[in-house]
């Protein structure tokens, strides 16, 4: 970590958001080289769920989707 030559002002609310995503003992500008490092695995986080899971996930989703449609159609016939 270098030491501070420059100085920037940012909103309250970036400020709050730093500060959210700052770790122990990270500084501002720590957070900020994290932040933008093009070096991050963007995939990191993808695939957390167990294959049982996101099977469970996927056949709610699917079920919502055809009650939505055998409501839509209903509809239509009422109209």
């Amino acid at each position: 970590m270098g030491t501070a030559n420059e100085q920037i002002r940012v909103s309250d609310t970036v400020k709050r958001e730093i500060e959210r995503r700052r770790r122990e003992g990270e500084s501002y500008n720590d957070v900020l080289e994290r932040m933008f490092s093009t070096d991050r695995d963007l995939l990191a986080g993808f695939g957390r769920w167990s294959d049982e899971r996101a099977d469970r996930a996927r056949e709610t989703r699917e079920a919502y989707e055809e009650k939505s449609i055998e409501r839509t159609r209903r509809r239509s016939e009422d109209a």
